[in-house]
């Protein structure tokens, strides 16, 4: 099973148990060993994500408790409706292009313009011309404005010239065969996963302490992988998509385990920040 970065699970950790987007040190150490992180692995992340200024300690007394910064968090927020409710579009829905040109000075510039289009669906018509459907615009100029990138590109939104050969060219413009193989490989993962916890969850609705625990250490890394698919995917209207594109089993299987695991694993989270008497 493909396992996520230890960063990225700080992150998730922060977005799923941290209301007041703060979290104590020794809580966040605490959760991530319940993620079978040693406790060195995790200080040395913590330590880094501070230094690269992704977190920010929080003034005041007490325990040492550090912040999620407000630009990556406002990213993290934003991510949500994308990854829960993902907006599919339609055929003959209008398509994203944005044209960009960035000077051989500042390649470094043209190729965190190409990463930041990629992570947001956008494929590629040719070397400084990225598509997508239309629904994702405004989310990826609202990033590339806050990355400094939009004085880089133009964009435009309009309808494909030749309805007969886009299925086609979609194939081309974006990797669809590599997507749908992470598709396959996160649903022979999970699926296991599901009809053991169906069946616990009938056997025995209200989990013990080691069952919200086990909950915990399935579900943070879940929804953790699944985040990078929404980004990912474009949402390209599935009449365009390969025959058996396995996009909406994966997105089930994400679904029904979050409707099991999500309540117990914040059980747990709960219990282990809870601060000790």
């Amino acid at each position: 099973m493909s396992k996520p970065l230890l960063q990225e699970l700080i992150l998730t950790l922060y977005g799923l148990y941290a209301p007041d987007g703060l979290l104590p040190v020794a809580g966040l150490v605490g959760l991530l060993a319940d993620l079978d992180v040693d406790e060195g692995a995790a200080r040395s992340t913590i330590s880094r994500l501070k230094s690269k200024n992704v977190l920010e300690r929080a003034d005041g007394a007490g325990p040492v408790r550090y912040s999620v910064s407000p630009a990556v968090l406002d990213r993290f927020q934003a991510g949500d409706e994308r990854i829960f409710t993902p907006q599919r579009s339609e055929p003959g829905d209008p398509w994203a292009l944005v044209v960009f040109s960035v000077p051989e000075a500042e390649r470094k510039r043209r190729y965190e313009l190409r990463t930041e289009l990629t992570s947001l669906g956008f494929g590629f018509m040719a070397s400084g011309v990225a598509i997508a459907p239309a629904t994702v615009l405004d989310q990826a100029l609202e990033r590339l404005a806050a990355r400094g990138l939009s004085r880089y590109l133009e964009h435009f939104t309009g309808h494909y010239g030749d309805a007969a050969t886009l299925r086609e060219r979609i194939g081309q413009w974006w990797d669809l065969g590599g997507l749908d193989a992470q598709y396959a490989d996160f649903i022979d993962d999970y699926g296991p996963c599901l009809q053991q916890w169906s069946t616990r969850g009938k056997a025995a609705p209200q989990l013990d302490g080691p069952g919200r625990r086990e909950a915990f250490a399935l579900y943070v890394p879940l929804l953790t992988r699944w985040r990078r698919f929404p980004y990912r995917d474009p949402n390209i209207p599935l009449e365009l998509l390969p025959v058996g594109w396995r996009a909406p089993q994966a997105k089930m299987l994400f679904l029904q385990l979050h409707g099991l695991l999500a309540a117990p694993a914040l059980d747990h989270a709960e219990a282990v920040l809870a601060p000790s008497s």
